[in-house]
Order: structure tokens, then sequence, then C-alpha cells
């Protein structure tokens, strides 16, 4: 979403804003956590000559947990707030947001904190177990039928241990 700021830059004062946004077709690792419509809102407001854009943006994500893989469905209520300046004095600052002429693409801008607050891994709870590494039976639902491999370094222990039981 294209915002024209030319009056609250010239005049102060604040621009409220509020656009969805469609990310569903944005693909990270094979999944596509954005599927559903994100709602965004917020304002630029010229603070004594400083623009500041406020807002959040809120969506449920379709993520998988990253233990076991069940899917599952988590809100996502990502606060943001960005400095915006006509042009900068240091190229190098990348907090601040540079304006196209007095034109601000908020939809740009709020999708790149939308990639970055995107979190690595997600669970489907604190204590999620995952899966056999050998079977793939989600040990969440109980143990596996798999017999442990015996570490070769603990091998002699273990016959002395079996001899000695008897």
């Amino acid at each position: 979403m294209l915002l024209e700021l030319n009056q609250i830059i010239r005049s102060g004062g604040s621009l409220p804003f509020a656009f969805t946004l469609d990310l569903s077709e944005l693909e990270f690792y094979g999944s596509r956590p954005y599927a559903e419509p994100i709602r965004v809102e917020g304002e630029v407001a010229n603070h004594a000559g400083m623009l500041v854009m406020s807002g959040r943006a809120d969506t449920t994500l379709h993520v998988s947990c990253s233990r076991c893989g069940k899917p599952l469905l988590v809100e996502l209520n990502l606060p943001f707030e960005h400095l915006l300046a006509e042009h900068l004095e240091d190229e190098e600052n990348d907090e601040i947001l540079l304006l196209d002429g007095t034109v601000l693409d908020a939809g740009d801008a709020v999708t790149d904190d939308l990639v970055y607050g995107l979190e690595s891994s997600y669970l489907c709870k604190e204590d999620c177990k995952g899966r056999c590494f050998r079977c793939g039976k989600d040990l969440n639902e109980g143990p596996c039928a798999c017999v442990p491999e015996l570490d070769p370094r603990m091998a002699k222990l273990s016959e002395w241990l079996k001899q000695h039981e008897e």
C-alpha cells in the first residue's frame, strides 16, 4: 500500500492507515506460513520533523512443529515501528526507511518485518518428544518398538552387566 506523506511532512500531524496484505505465495523451506490474509493497521506521524511509522500486523500462521511435524496454527501479533526519511546522510543506516520522494510503500516495510519476525522453529507443546529417528513414530503418543542401539564404547560394560545379572 502506497502512502502519500506530503501533507504530514509539510504540515505535521498524522496519517492513519489500514490494509490487508496477501503473502500466501511467500514460501519458507517448503511451507507457506502466511496462508491467511494479514491485517495491518497503524499510522505515520510527524513528531517535530521526524516521521515515525508505527502499528501492528495480525494474522494466523500455518506452521509445523519442529520436533514432531504436526501442523500448527499460531496467532501472530507483530508490532512495528520505523523511522522514515526523505534522504539519508549515512547510506549504511538500515534502521531508517527511505521514502521514494514523499511516498512510502507500507506493504514492503511490513513484509520485511513479517519475514524477519518469523521464528526459526515452533513447538506444538513445550515438552514435545518429537519422532523416533528410526521408525518415525510420534513419541508423544507413546514409545516406539525400536531397540535402542548400543554405543560401541559401552559394549564390554553391557556384556559384563548381563553376566552379573544372572
